[in-house]
């Protein structure tokens, strides 16, 4: 993937560890809490920022991609046979949640409504 979908940036590319966010200019720590930052992770094998109990299959047994809303509110995880599909899926994902087609309120047991109204606008999905 050349460039992410609007309104994500590219934090950071590892070998089997790619990380976008979505629009740090508006979810910046200070109108939000830090963790309030939509981050999506795509990573070979399992999931580096979990716990071990949580974690996927071993290195080499596929590309997991997973969007945080926060980092114990996992809305999306998906998982490909290689890279190449997994890029397709993370641009997939972003556009998703760009514009809206994400249930975002729903993977919450107790909202942040000022974090979700503000989803709602950026994304244009009606609450």
């Amino acid at each position: 993937m050349e460039e992410p979908p609007a309104g994500w940036e590219r934090w950071s590319v590892e070998p089997g560890r790619q990380v976008f966010v979505y629009r740090p200019d508006v979810f910046d720590s200070r109108a939000f809490p830090a963790p309030c930052l939509p981050t999506l992770y795509l990573s070979e094998g399992p999931h580096r920022n979990r716990r071990p109990e949580q974690r996927h299959g071993a290195v080499g047994d596929g590309w997991y991609l997973t969007l945080y809303l926060e980092p114990d509110v996992v809305l999306a995880e998906e998982r490909y046979d290689d890279r190449e599909g997994a890029e397709d899926g993370v641009a997939d994902l972003a556009r998703r949640f760009a514009a809206g087609d994400l249930d975002y309120r729903g993977a919450y047991q107790v909202p942040r409504e000022a974090y979700l109204d503000r989803l709602d606008e950026l994304t244009g999905r009606e609450a």
